[in-house]
C-alpha cells in the first residue's frame, strides 16, 4: 500500500541548465524506490551536475560527538571527532542567498508566468527550493503516483528562474501531489555533495501520499542542510492531526548514507533546516468569518495571528519546537476563488487562513523577505516565498591540513595508552503490556569511563542474521564516544503486522539478549523482556469467528489452539457450537461506520489520530465498551489496519493469481468467492456490500469505485508472502477485481 516515490536529478549535459532565462528541460523523470538510489559501490546515483556535484568524504556535522562508524575503523573516527571539535579553526563563514517558495496549485496546470513569484528580487539567488502541494488531484495520481503535472510545473519553474543567474537542477522529488525542486547556480554545483531525497506519506494508514512530506538533504561546502516541503491534514478542527503529521514526518524521514552500513540521517541532524508548504493550520473557530475578513481589510494581522492555530501550537511547544517563523505582514493565502483575489464564495465559504508557511531552524540564518504573491491567480491559494541570507561554513584548505596534521600527531601519542572501557546505565529492560502498534521506548546510556575514545556496535548472536528481534529497534546500533562522554541508545519495542501473529500465537515472546561489542574491549549483554497483550489485530478470521469473548479474556492456550486449527472449506461443519458468521470485531467497526459515516466527506481518505486508534484497539480487544470511541476517520483507519494485519487475507493467498486472471469477468470472480472458506466468504460479501452502500452516497462522501477498488484491492487481495511485490499492472488488476463487486446490481447469493 505504500506510495511509490518519484524523483529525478539531471546534469547540465542533460539540458537542464538555464542560461539568461532560456531553458531546455529534460522531460525524463525516473521512478526510483529508496533502496535503488544508492549504488552498491557507495556512490549516490544521479547526483552529478556537470561532473561537479561530488560524493565528498567530508566531515559529518553531528555536534553531539556521536559519529558514524566508517568501515576503516577506530583511528579514523577519532580523527573525525577531533576535526568536528576543532571545525571553527579551519572554516570561515560565507553568506549565500537562498530563495524558498511554496505553492498549493489545487490540481491545476500552469496557466500564467511564475516570474513575479520566482524572479521578484533584484539580484539572483544562489540556491532555489520550490515546493508544490496538490500538484495533481486526480484519482490516478493518488492511486498510482503518476502525473503529467510534474513535467508541466517543472518546465514552468525552469522557465521563470531569475534571468540574472545560470542554474542547474540538482534534484526533484515528488510524492503524489507534493513536489520539491532544487536548483543552484552552476558555478556552485561543485560544492554540493551527499545529496539524498526521501518521502513520507501520512495519509490513510500512515502511508498514502495525498498528505505527507518530501525532502532533500545535502552538504554545501561544510554545512549540512535539509529542506522539507509538506502538506498536512486538512479541515479546521484537525490541528492535532496536523501536529501528528509533522511528528511522523520528523520520525520517519530518514536519509540513508552512501555506505549502507552507516546509520541514516534524520531531519533534525542538520545545521540548517527549512520547512515550507501548505501546513494547513487555520484561524480558530473563536472568530467568525466576517470578523476575520474585517481584520484583514484593516490589516490588523497581529490581532488575527493570535487566533492562528500554528502560532498557538508552536507557543505551546506542541509542534515545530525550536523553529522560527518571520513576521507575517501579508494577508492570508487561502482561500480564494480561483482566477481572482476574492475570498471563497463557494457553498462551504471557507474562512481565510495562513495555510502556506515557511519556517527555519539553525544558526547564521537571516530572513530578508517573507511575502505572498497576490498577482498569481491559478489556484485557491496564493504562493509564498522567503529569501534567506545563510552563513555557510567554508573550509580553508591550508588550515584544514595543518589541523589534521596536529590531530594525527596527538592520536599517535595516545593510541596505545590504555584499552577502551565503558559502563552501562543498566543491563536489564522490561517492557510491560506491549500492545499492537503502540511504541514503547526505554533508554540505555553508555558512559566512556576510559582514557581513550572508543567505538561500539551491537553484534549478531551465533547463527542469527540480525542482532535483535524484528519487534525491537536499537538506535543508534553503533557509535563512537570520546573519553568522559555519554551516549543514549533508544530501545524501541513496536509490534506491527509482521510480528503480531507470532506473538498472538505465543511462538514469539518479548524476550531478547543484545550483545554490545566494544572495539578492542569486552562484550556486554543487555537483557530485554516484556509481556505482549494479545490482539484481534494479527489474528486469523477463522480464529476470531471461534472467539465469542474478547481475545484478552481468553487463556493463552485457547487462543493458540483456535489460531492453529486448519483452514478448510468446511471447517465449521463438525462443531457442536456454531461459530460467528463474521468476526465481531469487523462487525463492530463496519456497523459503526454504516450508522455514523455513510455520508462522511473524505471517508477512507482522511487519516485518524494514533491515540484514538489505540482506544479503538483496546475496545475491540477487551470488550470494555459497547460503542467504539474516536472519530469516524479513526474507526475507518482501524478497519483498514485490521485487514492489513490479517495473517491470511480475506481472499486467501491460494486464490490470488486466479483473481487477477479473471479481473474483468464477474461470473468467474463470483465462482472464486464461492470457493473461499466460509468465514472468508462471509467477510468478503459483508465488506463489499458495505462499500456498495457507501457508493450510494457518493455525492456526499466523494467516494468512487476506483478509489475504493484500489484501497481494498490491496487489502482483501494480497500476493503470497513468498511472491514479489505486485507491480502497477498487478495492482490495477486487483483494483478491477474488487470493482466488479462494487458496481454489481445485487449481492452475491
Amino acid at each position: 500500500m505504500s506510495a511509490s516515490k518519484r524523483q529525478s536529478a539531471d546534469s547540465p549535459s542533460d539540458n537542464s541548465v538555464q542560461h539568461g532565462g532560456k531553458q531546455k528541460v529534460n522531460r525524463k523523470s525516473e521512478e526510483n524506490h529508496h533502496e535503488d538510489r544508492i549504488d552498491r559501490k557507495g556512490a549516490p546515483k544521479g547526483d552529478a551536475v556537470d561532473g561537479k556535484v561530488r560524493n565528498a568524504n567530508v566531515m559529518s556535522a553531528n555536534k553531539a560527538q556521536i559519529l558514524s562508524m566508517q568501515k576503516f575503523g577506530l583511528r579514523d573516527n577519532m580523527i573525525k571527532s577531533q576535526l568536528l571539535i576543532r571545525e571553527d579553526s579551519y572554516t570561515y563563514i560565507k553568506n549565500f542567498k537562498f530563495f524558498v517558495g511554496t505553492y498549493n496549485v489545487n490540481g491545476q496546470a500552469p496557466k500564467e508566468s511564475l516570474h513575479q513569484w520566482l524572479s521578484c528580487d533584484p539580484e539572483p539567488p544562489d540556491v532555489y527550493f520550490v515546493g508544490f502541494q496538490e500538484l495533481d488531484l486526480s484519482k490516478e495520481a493518488f492511486i498510482f503516483n503518476d502525473s503529467p503535472r510534474e513535467e508541466d510545473w517543472l518546465k514552468a519553474v525552469s522557465d521563470c528562474l531569475h534571468p540574472g543567474g545560470s542554474y542547474a537542477k540538482i534534484k526533484l522529488v515528488r510524492l503524489v501531489g507534493i513536489m520539491l525542486i532544487m536548483y543552484v547556480k552552476k558555478e556552485l554545483a561543485e560544492h554540493i555533495s551527499e545529496v539524498e531525497t526521501e518521502t513520507v506519506g501520512t495519509g490513510i494508514m500512515g502511508r498514502m501520499g495525498n498528505k505527507g512530506g518530501v525532502a532533500v538533504r545535502f552538504q554545501f561546502h561544510n554545512t549540512t542542510i535539509c529542506i522539507v516541503t509538506s502538506h498536512l491534514a486538512a479541515h479546521i478542527e484537525e490541528y492535532e492531526r496536523r501536529n501528528q503529521d509533522y511528528k511522523e514526518i520528523c520520525s520517519r524521514m530518514q536519509f540513508h548514507q552512501s555506505d549502507p552500513a552507516l546509520p541514516p540521517y534524520t531531519v533534525m541532524k542538520h545545521d540548517v533546516i527549512i520547512w515550507l508548504g501548505d501546513l494547513n493550520y487555520r484561524i480558530t473557530t473563536n472568530v467568525d468569518v466576517e470578523k476575520v475578513k474585517k481584520l484583514i481589510d484593516d490589516k490588523e494581522f497581529d490581532i488575527l495571528l493570535k487566533y492562528d492555530q500554528l502560532s498557538q501550537q508552536m507557543e505551546k511547544q506542541n509542534v515545530f519546537e525550536g523553529f522560527t517563523e518571520g513576521k507575517i505582514t501579508f494577508q492570508p493565502t487561502y482561500k480564494y476563488d480561483p482566477g481572482s483575489d476574492n475570498w471563497d464564495t463557494s457553498e462551504k465559504c471557507r474562512a481565510p487562513a495562513w495555510c502556506d508557511r515557511v519556517l527555519w531552524k539553525g544558526k547564521t540564518i537571516q530572513q530578508l523577505q517573507y511575502r505572498s504573491h497576490m498577482s498569481l491567480k491559478t489556484s485557491d491559494h496564493k504562493p509564498v516565498s522567503s529569501l534567506f541570507d545563510i552563513g555557510i561554513k567554508v573550509v580553508n584548505d591550508e588550515l584544514y591540513k595543518k589541523t589534521l596534521e596536529e590531530i594525527v600527531r596527538s592520536i599517535d601519542k595516545m593510541e596505545n595508552d590504555s584499552i577502551p572501557s565503558v559502563t552501562l546505565s543498566q543491563n536489564e529492560f522490561h517492557f510491560k503490556n506491549v500492545k499492537f502498534m503502540q511504541l514503547q521506548t526505554q533508554t540505555l546510556t553508555i558512559h566512556n569511563d576510559g582514557q581513550v575514545p572508543c567505538q561500539f556496535e551491537f553484534i549478531n548472536k551465533l547463527e542469527e542474521t540480525s542482532f535483535c528481534r524484528d519487534w525491537l529497534n536499537v538506535s543508534p546500533p553503533k557509535g563512537f564516544l570520546l573519553e568522559g562522554t555519554d551516549l543514549e541508545i533508544n530501545l524501541e519495542v513496536f509490534v506491527n503486522k509482521s510480528t503480531a501473529t507470532q506473538l498472538n500465537l505465543g511462538d514469539e515472546k518479548i524476550e531478547d539478549i543484545l550483545i554490545l561489542h566494544l572495539d578492542r574491549g569486552k562484550d556486554f549483554f543487555v537483557a530485554i523482556s516484556g509481556n505482549y497483550c494479545p490482539s484481534c489485530f494479527g489474528t486469523s478470521l477463522p480464529a476470531l469467528c471461534y472467539m465469542k469473548e474478547p481475545i484478552q479474556d481468553m487463556p493463552a492456550e485457547m487462543i493458540r489452539e483456535m489460531c492453529l486449527r486448519p483452514l478448510q472449506l468446511n471447517e465449521f461443519s463438525d462443531l457442536e457450537e456454531k461459530p460467528l458468521d463474521i468476526p465481531k470485531e469487523i462487525w463492530m467497526m463496519v456497523d459503526h461506520l454504516y450508522r455514523n459515516s455513510s455520508q462522511q466527506e473524505d471517508l477512507f481518505q482522511q487519516p485518524g489520530l494514533r491515540s484514538e486508534f489505540e482506544e479503538i484497539r483496546d475496545c475491540l480487544d477487551t470488550g470494555m465498551l459497547d460503542t467504539l470511541p474516536g472519530s469516524t476517520h479513526s474507526v475507518a483507519e482501524a478497519l483498514l489496519l485490521f485487514l492489513e494485519a490479517l495473517p491470511e487475507p480475506v481472499v486467501c493467498y491460494s486464490f490470488y493469481q486466479e483473481c487477477l486472471d479473471c479481473c474483468t469477468n464477474l461470473q468467474a470472480a463470483q465462482q472464486i468467492i464461492c470457493r473461499l472458506p466460509q468465514c472468508h466468504q462471509n467477510v468478503f460479501k459483508y465488506l463489499t456490500a458495505f462499500l456498495r452502500e457507501l457508493l450510494g452516497n457518493a455525492s456526499r462522501n466523494n467516494l468512487d469505485e476506483h478509489m475504493l477498488g484500489s484501497l481494498f484491492g490491496g487489502l482483501l487481495l494480497r500476493p503470497p508472502p513468498s511472491s514479489p511485490k505486485p507491480d502497477i499492472m498487478a495492482k490495477k488488476k486487483a483494483q478491477d477485481f474488487i470493482k466488479l463487486f462494487l458496481v454489481m446490481e445485487q449481492d452475491l447469493h
